[in-house]
């Protein structure tokens, strides 16, 4: 007997240090940390972005993953977003299993993506463009090490949130043109659209799509004041002009250093640092030219770039500046793997690139037709179906969307429409990379970004499952509030 009440007692004092110490883990109440980890690579090693490879040969500035870390007490949500032009599943993958071991939160609820510069080191295989074995495993270490350092720099926060918006700086670079203007594709047909016109081009005539101006941010600060991060989302492609052969954030990486010019003073520097993040919403037919407009005279690189990312950094802070504060927010997460159809090659397309490689100088393909063809070459091994990772993260009365691709704008607006939270925000190109993302109705009328290769893949309902899913697990967050 007096055995039994010494082990009941046991249980006791066990079960109240457990309840303790979650009541403890709760009256922390909601929590934030924030950090960043140098991912530049070395000179000498591939740029993605250009249909030719290039290889580094200068660093104007160093590229980063900058990771944001929430935390309600109970759930905790952790973000990465990487100063890359797309990175694959797989390292990512990497990464998170790596970071999940160190801060034990669940890599369904981490999401990494990349910001799409054009002007960063390789870390997927398109074009002619292929990264280095060694670059991936520096990678998964580094993303990883962002996040975790997020994690051990959480702090008692509040956040605010607010939508700018910058109109003057988006594009939509599809064109319907003149009846009669060629629209030549590399595959020996004729597009209904054309992608880049070029400027005040006589034969164009309206644009094949909207834009997206608004600018969703969230901002995190100490409960005395001390900002940690802005992680801000804007629908653009990348603005480019940088120097031959170097490495840049783009326009990403100087947002990231404006926004904390306006937010940052020394009153209220800290430690650690705050973190400044811009990821790409929903940019895959929207550029920074304006193709009706005038043509100007050339800037010197990198000007345009600072530019841009000061307007966006000013829509921003104007968004966040005076939104109101909480300190309490209930936060959540939802990952659904879907499978999707690739559009492969048949044996007559196969055969026809055959003969082009084979008559191709080589062994670096020139021609966009030579290019496609040696894609629809390497397309023909590729899989019937591929997996793919789409997620909803809620966070208070907010919601935000995550895609593994470079997803057309009408696809990020309908998500907005039809969601049951105000404001919802997609990060694109994260969780891995699977190609451009139109619409059924754009790949009938073709363009660059339908054409199939590595870089655009998917089947052509890809966007309409990909939003049902969506939509759903959006919902499903609404339900369970």
């Amino acid at each position: 007997m007096k055995t039994s009440v010494c082990k009941l007692l046991l249980i006791l004092v066990l079960f109240s240090s457990h309840a303790f110490a979650q009541n403890n883990k709760t009256a922390k109440g909601f929590q934030a940390g924030a950090a960043t980890s140098n991912i530049t690579p070395k000179i000498g090693y591939s740029i993605n972005g250009n249909m030719q490879d290039t290889k580094i040969r200068n660093i104007h500035d160093d590229i980063h993953a900058r990771a944001l870390v929430l935390d309600d007490g109970q759930t905790k949500l952790g973000f990465v977003v990487l100063d890359l032009c797309m990175v694959s599943r797989e390292t990512l993958d990497k990464a998170k299993k790596r970071a999940s071991e160190f801060t034990g939160i669940p890599v369904q609820n981490m999401m990494m993506s990349a910001t799409h510069t054009h002007s960063a080191g390789t870390a997927c295989g398109v074009f002619q463009s292929d990264p280095e074995p060694a670059y991936l495993d520096f990678l998964v270490e580094r993303t990883a090490d962002a996040l975790i350092r997020a994690y051990e720099n959480r702090a008692p926060a509040e956040i605010a949130w607010g939508v700018g918006k910058e109109e003057t700086e988006v594009f939509n670079r599809r064109w319907y043109m003149k009846p009669g203007t060629p629209m030549p594709n590399p595959f020996g047909g004729q597009d209904q659209v054309k992608m880049n016109p070029g400027v005040e081009n006589p034969n164009m005539l309206k644009p094949a799509g909207p834009i997206d101006p608004e600018v969703p941010s969230i901002y995190l600060k100490t409960l005395d004041g001390k900002p940690i991060a802005v992680l801000a989302n804007y629908s653009l492609h990348y603005v480019g002009g940088t120097g031959n052969g170097e490495i840049s954030a783009d326009y990403y990486g100087a947002f990231a250093e404006r926004i904390g010019d306006l937010i940052v003073n020394e009153k209220t520097k800290n430690d650690p640092p705050f973190v400044g993040i811009m990821s790409n919403g929903t940019s895959g037919d929207i550029n920074n030219v304006n193709w009706p407009g005038k043509k100007t005279q050339s800037l010197a690189p990198y000007e345009k770039l600072r530019q841009v990312a000061d307007k966006v950094a000013q829509a921003s802070y104007s968004a966040i500046k005076d939104a109101p504060e909480q300190k309490n927010i209930i936060l959540a997460a939802k990952q659904e793997e879907i499978r999707l159809g690739v559009r492969k090659p048949n044996a007559q397309e196969i055969k026809r690139a055959e003969a082009i490689v084979k008559k191709a100088a080589g062994p670096t393909m020139q021609s966009m037709e030579e290019i496609y063809a040696r894609e629809t070459l390497l397309m023909k091994d590729y899989p019937d179906q591929v997996d793919l990772i789409l997620q909803v993260f809620k966070i208070g009365d907010l919601a935000i969307t995550a895609i593994p691709a470079e997803v057309f704008v009408e696809i990020g607006l309908e998500l907005k429409a039809k969601s049951p939270f105000k404001p919802t925000f997609n990060i694109e190109l994260a969780n891995g990379y699977n190609g451009y993302l139109p619409t059924a109705k754009h790949h009938k009328l073709g363009g660059y970004e339908t054409w199939r290769a590595r870089s655009s893949y998917l089947e052509e309902t890809a966007a309409d499952k990909i939003l049902a899913v969506l939509l759903r697990l959006l919902n499903d967050h609404k339900a369970n509030k």
